[in-house]
């Protein structure tokens, strides 16, 4: 089989063999449309527990699960203050979110024997996060072949729990 021609005679272009999954009820996020109806994590908290898929709430900061989870049990700690900068935490605010970010590895392992953990803060739109205005940590457990045929391959998560259930059980297991 002969490599694809670089620079096509035609100058069309050559396909990079990628192929898109095209998400555009996505686009409000990209766009930050949601804006002009305020926070959705700040609307979050005036809903029960249940129906917004929070799992835990603290003195300063709070956990839910993640709407578009990377893998079961994806969840994120955030400060009830709306603010977007890690450096506008408070002492406190700093402490509580570490604590709970601990907690969580914790919870999840006991309940789904995680692997390991991806933790981390996309801090303004250019660096990936989808709502920038509000502060939100990512704890996402992982698993050997947590990235098997079916993502690589498939083009497909497999999600094995709904997230009322995940959330149930992951809100049972913080106590």
């Amino acid at each position: 089989m002969s490599e694809p021609e670089l620079v096509p005679q035609d100058g069309a272009g050559v396909s990079d063999a990628l192929q898109r999954l095209w998400t555009p009820h996505r686009l409000a996020y990209v766009q930050n449309q949601e804006k002009s109806e305020g926070c959705p994590f700040c609307r979050l908290l005036g809903l029960p527990d249940e129906e917004a898929l929070i799992i835990a709430r603290g003195e300063h900061v709070w956990a839910v699960l993640n709407l578009y989870p990377y893998n079961p049990g994806h969840l994120m700690v955030l400060p009830y203050r709306h603010i977007a900068d890690y450096p506008d935490l408070t002492a406190e605010e700093t402490a509580e979110l570490a604590e709970f970010t601990q907690h969580a590895m914790k919870v999840i392992r006991s309940v789904s024997g995680a692997h390991g953990f991806n933790i981390g803060m996309n801090q303004g739109p250019i660096a990936g996060a989808g709502i920038a205005e509000h502060l939100h940590q990512h704890v996402v457990p992982r698993w050997g072949g947590d990235a098997n045929f079916m993502p690589v391959i498939g083009h497909t998560k497999v999600l094995p729990q709904l997230l009322g259930e995940t959330r149930a059980l992951l809100a049972d297991a913080w106590k």
